[in-house]
């Protein structure tokens, strides 16, 4: 065989393979938003409202409402 046929046995066995690598990889299967949608109870909405009309933000917001949903918890 000579030099010049292996080159070209070389470059077309090369075409072949760079097929693949420039093949398109399929897309991401699309995240469904198939989330169950939160339900608020009576006792987070209304201290909720509380929170609002102290202007809570934050930690101290988390805090308050989860003290006021656990006293009400206790009421019932």
């Amino acid at each position: 065989m000579t030099i010049s046929s292996r080159a070209a046995a070389t470059a077309f066995a090369s075409l072949l393979l760079m097929g693949s690598v420039f093949a398109q990889t399929p897309a991401p299967a699309a995240k469904s938003d198939t989330k169950a949608p939160v339900v608020h109870t009576a006792a987070s909405l209304e201290c909720s409202k509380e929170a609002d009309a102290k202007g809570l933000h934050g930690k101290e917001r988390k805090k308050f409402r989860s003290e006021c949903k656990k006293a009400a918890a206790e009421k019932k």
